[in-house]
């Protein structure tokens, strides 16, 4: 089997994924845009070619170097790069060279467009915040004259929270609307909630093989507009109801031999017109893995490895594992614009014991993830991790 790996090196973590590719028997050959020196050992002794190209966005380039792989090793079996940006070039590599796994264009098309992924969430009988295409002034104000402030408006297409504007009265209104737009955005009512997700990794006929639930308190756009702390939890046990709803989202959009990432609302209040308090409801599906070192948070509290279940899947399309346990894990992410009480080395220290990771994060990611990262596993106790959040996260 031949899997050729877009972007390997980045994010670093995802050397798992060809680690554990080739000890599967696949050989993994990659395609990246940092010169070979640069990729860490990992990646070094697991790939059995990796091609150099400086501007992957080329496509002419891209079509060359896979060819040049094709006429060397034969038939490629899979393109991936599990990753949201390289998403659509992948799809134009498999039409290309007729590669049958993984998503085609006219698929992102529809999967990833925020509005035409409600119709999907619906048809897995899951409630979605009411919404309008963005178009004139006129029909904005219409709008919010029937959901209220405040409303996000955010691209149909976009990636994760960029670009995303949080809108919260009519000066704000008319001032988003006097942008020139470069893409067609999309407006939606705000939900007082928490933002859950259903993470975990598919097989070929759209079943669950390892999930989880993950919660973050704080929304990621308001992370970025308000400059608030990040962190979130993860565990792999659920309410089976939960699981549930998960599937058949799965099964909805059709995920196949990949991971995903589904994020849903779960009210903090009732909503008249939507929904109960505690109530969840959808709000978008990732057709990737969750970002940053996620993996690694989830990996803390699973039975399975994700990176080898991820492997196992592709090489011998494994379903439905046993993978929940008793434990919750912590990413506390640390921005260097915020002051702390407690210094790292404190944190560090005070719970050497509960600590796993500790680093930090690449530019790219920061601005949504923070600048330090600290992995923290619990055996689930609410008024120890309690004391925990409020320890760690405390400002001076």
């Amino acid at each position: 089997m031949n899997f050729i790996f877009i972007s390997p090196n980045f994010p670093v973590i995802y050397s798992h994924f060809v680690k554990e590719l080739k000890a599967k028997g696949v050989n993994v050959l990659g395609i990246g845009d940092q010169p070979y020196d640069s990729l860490c050992d990992e990646l070094k002794n697991n790939l059995t070619e990796y091609c150099f190209v400086s501007n992957m966005n080329n496509m002419e380039w891209m079509i060359n170097t896979v060819q040049y792989l094709k006429n060397k090793y034969g038939k490629i079996d899979f393109i991936e790069s599990n990753n949201e940006y390289w998403m659509r070039n992948d799809a134009k590599l498999r039409e290309w060279f007729n590669v049958e796994g993984g998503y085609r264009l006219h698929d992102l098309e529809v999967y990833q467009a925020k509005s035409k992924m409600k119709q999907y969430f619906q048809k897995a009988g899951l409630k979605t915040a009411r919404y309008i295409m963005v178009s004139s002034l006129e029909e904005s104000l219409k709008f919010v004259k029937e959901v209220g402030y405040p409303v996000f408006a955010k691209p149909d297409s976009g990636v994760g929270a960029a670009d995303t504007y949080k809108i919260k009265n009519e000066e704000d209104l008319r001032n988003f609307h006097n942008i020139a737009h470069q893409e067609p955005y999309i407006m939606e009512e705000f939900i007082k909630g928490s933002i859950v997700s259903f993470d975990g990794i598919a097989n070929k006929e759209c079943e669950v093989t390892i999930c989880f639930k993950e919660t973050f308190p704080t929304p990621i756009a308001e992370v970025v507009s308000q400059n608030k702390d990040v962190y979130y939890f993860a565990k792999s046990k659920m309410p089976k109801a939960y699981r549930e709803a998960g599937e058949r989202i799965v099964k909805a959009f059709n995920i196949s031999q990949r991971c995903f990432h589904i994020e849903l609302w779960q009210l903090l209040e009732d909503k008249p017109g939507l929904a109960k308090k505690g109530e969840v409801i959808a709000l978008e599906a990732n057709l990737r893995s969750p970002g940053g070192n996620t993996p690694d948070l989830l990996n803390l509290v699973s039975k399975c490895d994700y990176y080898e279940t991820y492997a196992n899947m592709i090489v011998n399309n494994v379903s439905h594992l046993d993978n929940e346990t008793d434990l919750v894990s912590y990413s506390i992410n640390r921005k260097n614009t915020i002051l702390y009480e407690h210094s790292s080395s404190d944190i560090m220290d005070k719970f050497s014991e509960n600590l796993k990771e500790h680093g930090t994060y690449p530019q790219a990611f920061r601005d949504a993830l923070g600048d330090e990262f600290f992995l923290f596993l619990f055996k689930h106790d609410a008024k120890k991790e309690k004391e925990f959040l409020d320890y760690v996260l405390a400002h001076k």
